[in-house]
């Protein structure tokens, strides 16, 4: 079901009673002993309302003043009585609630935490920050205050409805018909209001997700001078919201003004038939300001259900949403059970086909052997398909057609965590996260040793910054790296992978913000780094990879050539013209800018050509 179907999709409380079910199950013990305070604080308080007869028809009426004190004994005992059990059942409850709201949370985080990419590809970080964050924060009404002060109404309600009927049942008739006209007004309006409030959602992670892409590319959006554009987007974004707002409180007001219409009706009914009542001689005065009293509390519960039902309505509405995010499939869930003790590393593609979207394909029949401990390249025009490789080679992806291998297993059958705990990536520009310099080299192992860290360190060259700052590899290094250069975040990223000791290593362009001299010392670390591993690089820079034991060419999600570098500058086809184009761009700073360049004309630059099979071509 697409987003847009989703959003149209009509609310059913039937959508969400497994979710409510668990929540009230999960917490039922609390709410049990919930119940059991409400009943005794809503008993406690029926006490004094039902003193007023007493009062007014034996203490004023007859005289009675020995009956003073006994009444007032029984109505301050019940009102400490009611006050303490509704103060032990605000906190226990309220508590229960917010726990309630953390368990969602960490619920929906973990279950996102484990959606396969292509689900984060076609959702916005915000919307997944609204989803875990605001959703959940409704649930505080099902399993706090607001559920128990529901049941308590209706138990309250029943018993007021009790005593109503003993006191005068052609008087309560004729209230409860003016109250039937409420319970129609209220299902009515919450009908109504139900699907504003899951609109509400909806625009908020939209509104959310924009701002937090805006928060994230602060340096994009001042460097273009685009500030203007990013706040007439949010502020149409929050006055979306405003009018959502407003829908909603005009509803929700529509639903107050007329329960107050009716309440009025029913005060009216009971002034005009209760005083024929006394009159003709069938209820005494204190029996009427019992009623009235009785009343009082057959209606407060209703009016009290109301609002909470606004906010039932918008918590369904947030469950709904998450339902919908937990119905999502995990990577445990579609990938297989193929537990991996062990990760050699031998990669095997067979006849893969892939595409993101039909009929649009950007892999086809690809297929090549990595042996583990190999280095296979992949170069190619931007475009090509090299990155899809590589998702397909961490399991992001599955292909169509096809079967991608690891040591034998279909990777689609491998459990992806005891996959990806043996692989590492170094990425053109890697994620950094906000903490010290240390911890993010840990990163792949939480537990290092200090000594492990700073050895990974030094053989990233990151030593060579890390002794510029006071609190060396304890620095905190900002949201993103934001405090180190583009060349030190992808040195402290090559650590973070060195540290890691992975059986695959995944390099993207993983020197592309290094000047030469920190690229050359680099990847002689990377040579060590790779000894022994399966490594997969995707270069630009053709001159990083003459050491790979495979180049794979790529256009057009085909491989069009394959062999050593040597091998492919022999065979004299994309990749050499590639190549040759790359050291065209270098030789220009060696040659007057309006000579015309040729390989003879920087003879003395590039080594005289040497012979190979397939032609007199260099060899690098």
């Amino acid at each position: 079901m697409s987003d847009e179907e989703k959003s149209k999709k009509k609310f059913e409380w039937t959508d969400v009673w497994p979710e409510v079910r668990d929540l009230v199950w999960r917490y039922r013990k609390r709410m049990a002993l919930g119940f059991v305070l409400l009943i005794i604080s809503r008993t406690a308080g029926m006490v004094l309302p039902a003193s007023t007869k007493f009062l007014i028809d034996d203490v004023i009426g007859q005289g009675k003043v020995e009956y003073l004190k006994w009444i007032a004994v029984a109505a301050i005992g019940a009102t400490m009585i009611n006050a303490a059990t509704s103060f032990t059942l605000t906190v226990m409850l309220g508590v229960a609630g917010q726990r309630a709201i953390v368990d969602l949370r960490r619920r929906v985080q973990r279950h996102i935490g484990r959606l396969p990419v292509s689900y984060y590809e076609d959702h916005k970080s915000g919307e997944m920050i609204s989803r875990i964050m605001t959703d959940a924060e409704g649930v505080r009404n099902l399993v706090g205050t607001g559920f128990v002060q529901m049941i308590g109404g209706l138990f309250s309600a029943v018993i007021a409805l009790g005593v109503l009927l003993w006191l005068n049942w052609r008087l309560t008739s004729l209230t409860l018909v003016c109250l039937a006209g409420f319970g129609a007004v209220m299902v009515v309006g919450f009908s109504r209001i139900r699907p504003i409030f899951r609109e509400r959602g909806k625009i908020q992670a939209e509104v959310t997700g924009r701002l937090t892409e805006s928060l994230g590319g602060i340096r994009v959006i001042k460097a273009y001078t685009a500030e203007k554009r990013e706040e007439r987007i949010f502020t149409a974004g929050v006055h979306r919201l405003l009018r959502n707002v407003a829908k909603s409180m005009v509803g929700v007001a529509g639903i107050t003004s007329i329960s107050t219409l009716i309440f009025g009706i029913v005060g009216v009914v009971m002034s005009i038939v209760g005083a024929h009542e006394v009159l003709a001689g069938r209820m005494t005065v204190g029996e009427i300001f019992m009623f009235v009293m009785f009343t009082g509390l057959l209606v407060r519960p209703l009016v009290q259900m109301s609002n909470i039902g606004t906010q039932f309505t918008e918590a369904f509405a947030g469950l709904d949403r998450i339902r919908e995010v937990l119905s999502e499939q995990a990577e445990t869930e579609i990938s297989g059970a193929v537990a991996l003790e062990q990760v050699r590393g031998h990669i095997i593609f067979e006849k893969v086909d892939f595409e993101y979207n039909e009929d649009r394909p950007v892999l086809k029949n690809v297929s090549f052997d990595a042996p583990a401990g190999t280095t296979t390249a992949l170069v190619g025009s931007s475009g090509a398909g090299k990155s899809t490789v590589i998702s397909l080679v961490m399991g992001f992806r599955h292909p169509q057609e096809g079967r991608v291998t690891v040591d034998g297993h279909d990777l689609s059958d491998v459990r992806m965590h005891d996959y990806r705990r043996r692989i590492a990536v170094v990425l053109q520009d890697d994620f950094l996260f906000d903490g010290t310099i240390g911890e993010n080299i840990a990163f792949g192992r939480p537990g290092a040793r200090r000594e492990d860290i700073e050895e990974a360190g030094r053989l990233a060259r990151c030593d060579e910054f890390i002794t510029g700052f006071d609190e060396g590899y304890d620095t905190i290094i900002g949201e993103r790296g934001v405090k180190l250069s583009g060349g030190q975040r992808q040195r402290v990223s090559i650590a973070r992978a060195t540290l890691a000791d992975p059986s695959i290593l995944i390099l993207d362009e993983a020197t592309s913000s290094l000047d030469s001299e920190n690229e050359a010392a680099i990847q002689e670390g990377f040579k060590r780094l790779k000894q022994g591993r399966t490594t997969f690089a995707i270069a630009h820079r053709l001159s990083t990879i003459r050491n790979a034991d495979q180049i794979l060419v790529m256009e057009h999600g085909e491989i069009v050539e394959r062999g050593t570098h040597h091998e492919l500058l022999a065979a004299a086809g994309r990749y050499r013209e590639l190549y040759e184009k790359q050291h065209h761009l270098e030789m220009d700073q060696f040659i007057n800018p309006g000579e015309d360049f040729t390989l003879e004309s920087v003879k003395d630059v590039v080594p005289s050509p040497q012979p190979a099979t397939g032609g007199g071509l260099p060899r690098d």
